[in-house]
């Protein structure tokens, strides 16, 4: 249960400062975003693994270090944290209109394809940084993870919206910025950018197929 609700309260934090920047329209938004996903996962990594995605909690169950019983109460959590938090940044921010993203045609693609390829880059530093057994303690995990989405909101931000999050695609969708219509595009995008990650990761390091008996995610 403590997984679970340092899961929500992370997730929470990360919509809720996506939504705030986002609806004020916030020039350095990436930074903000960032920085509240970095310092939330050094908050939460050592008790739940800091997810606070339901594409990276894909990619560790893949890579084996959780299991599909506590998966789904991860996913359900960041789902519902995400949820809450847009309500509240709605709530705080009063914005008169809202700009809905709803890609099509070409856009459409290109859309998948972004979000796709940004997603598969954070499970992957995810996996890699905070996962391996060759960074066992490591100190530099949560600016790892916090700089890969400031990297791609920055590169593709105004391109695919820059969730790379199911979480986070939800939360904008409650908040009118993504269409409910398309929200398909950024759920498929986003999961299997983190089930390739996945596949990425066990392919380049058989040895981790093997659970570790303590795990920080």
């Amino acid at each position: 249960m403590r997984s679970y609700i340092t899961e929500f309260i992370g997730t929470y934090f990360l919509v809720l400062t996506v939504g705030a920047t986002v609806l004020t329209k916030t020039p350095l938004a990436p930074v903000a975003i960032g920085a509240i996903l970095t310092v939330m996962v050094y908050a939460g990594g050592h008790v739940s693994g800091a997810h606070y995605n339901p594409a990276v909690t894909l990619a560790v169950l893949l890579r084996g270090r959780i299991n599909l019983a506590d998966a789904v109460p991860y996913w359900i959590t960041q789902l519902a944290g995400g949820v809450l938090a847009a309500l509240t940044a709605t709530y705080i921010v009063n914005p008169r209109s809202v700009p809905t993203l709803s890609p099509s045609g070409r856009e459409l693609g290109v859309a998948l394809l972004a979000e796709a390829l940004f997603t598969f880059a954070l499970a992957y530093v995810v996996l890699n940084a905070a996962t391996s057994r060759d960074h066992p303690g490591n100190s530099f995990y949560g600016l790892a993870i916090g700089f890969t989405v400031t990297a791609g909101a920055f590169a593709v931000g105004g391109i695919s919206g820059g969730a790379f999050n199911p979480a986070v695609a939800v939360g904008a969708a409650s908040m009118g910025l993504l269409a409910w219509s398309k929200i398909w595009i950024w759920l498929l995008a986003d999961l299997v950018g983190g089930a390739l990650a996945g596949v990425a990761f066990l392919a380049l390091n058989p040895k981790e197929r093997a659970p570790l008996e303590l795990s920080a995610t």
